[in-house]
């Protein structure tokens, strides 16, 4: 019971920091005005409780056995290289290489239609600010982070230190925020190097552009793998063209129905 209590004290905090940080922001510099308590808003919010405490515990486990198997794979004299590398430049590589993998990853839910079930749940988000980063299923929460974190365990890019472990997630976390949040800001060249909320809102858009900018963090990945879009105007619209249960529970069934195409090729 106590640590139930500690975790919903952390989420509160957390949350409470999020919002004194980006509400203001969106206010003052929104692409559009839209309430705070916007459509789906408490929706969202579920989704940030849940996978704030799903996600820990369905990741960790597979996170060690894998990474530690991957880990054996690797020749001595690179994992030797990489342990004697100062701690910000195994940040920096932890982040880098996270980001390779979180892309294709990403790029995976987009391209098999099995993980698009669970992955259009975040894309069915009409109303965009800092609180839909986490609006996801929790498989979709799992299986992207695997490919980013995985690599970077198996190399030892966190040199074995809580403390970078712990800035690659929070790094990436706020990160995650920043990228969906509802601000019309743009930041010239570096759009090409970092992940943007411009460049992250074309991933959002309601057309057949959606199918690019996948990396969470770095811009440049896009670019390196042949997805990187960048025109000169906002999204016209956000969202799926397919419809979506408005509340927690229906999203989270929804993975699971069969589609009105697998009722429709069953008949026949």
């Amino acid at each position: 019971m106590q640590a139930l209590l500690v975790q919903i004290l952390h989420l509160t905090v957390w949350l409470v920091l999020l919002c004194a940080i980006f509400v203001p922001i969106e206010r003052l510099a929104g692409i559009k005005r839209q309430a705070f308590l916007r459509p789906e808003f408490f929706t969202d919010l579920g989704y940030y409780v849940l996978n704030s405490v799903l996600v820990g515990l369905l990741l960790g486990a597979p996170l060690v056995i894998m990474g530690a198997a991957v880990h054996q794979l690797i020749p001595s004299a690179v994992l030797d290289g990489i342990a004697a590398l100062p701690a910000w430049l195994l940040l920096v590589l932890g982040l880098v290489v996270g980001d390779i993998g979180y892309y294709w990853g990403h790029r995976f839910t987009h391209e098999i239609p099995l993980l698009w079930r669970f992955h259009a749940i975040h894309h069915s988000a009409t109303s965009i600010d800092f609180l839909t980063s986490t609006r996801a299923h929790p498989v979709d929460m799992v299986f992207p982070r695997m490919w980013g974190f995985i690599p970077v365990l198996a190399l030892g890019l966190t040199g074995g230190s809580p403390t970078v472990t712990a800035l690659v997630l929070v790094a990436g976390t706020l990160w995650g925020f920043f990228i969906h949040a509802n601000v019309r800001w743009r930041f010239g060249f570096l759009e090409h190097i970092v992940s943007t909320p411009f460049f992250h809102r074309w991933h959002h858009t309601g057309d057949d552009k959606r199918d690019r900018n996948y990396a969470a963090m770095f811009a440049f990945v896009d670019h390196l793998f042949g997805t990187y879009y960048r025109p000169d105007h906002w999204p016209a619209r956000y969202g799926i063209d397919t419809s979506m249960p408005t509340s927690l529970g229906g999203q989270l069934l929804k993975p699971f129905l069969p589609s009105r195409r697998l009722r429709a090729e069953r008949r026949t």
